[in-house]
């Protein structure tokens, strides 16, 4: 799997939520909805989510493994650091 493209959308209102990310992966299958969020232990990201009736939040689409998810924080993470600079 490669992320063949990482587009990023800052966020101009203040709080939590920095940016939303769309990524494309092998140039055939995109992932919108992927959110740049601050922490108290720093950035992270947030997969798409929708809410269940009992209120919870579930994924629609998310990593299996701990290394695909590291892997794609640290891209996506990366790209926004270059989109914050380049503002």
């Amino acid at each position: 799997m490669t992320i063949t493209d990482v587009r990023v959308r800052m966020v101009e209102r203040e709080g939590k939520l920095k940016a939303v990310v769309s990524i494309t992966i092998d140039d055939v299958f995109v992932v919108h909805d992927i959110k740049v969020i601050e922490g108290t232990q720093g950035l992270f990201i947030a997969m798409p989510s929708k809410q269940a009736q009992d209120g919870t939040y579930r994924d629609i689409a998310h990593p299996i493994n701990t290394q695909t998810r590291e892997d794609l924080q640290k891209l996506i993470l990366s790209k926004y650091e270059e989109a914050l600079a380049a503002q």
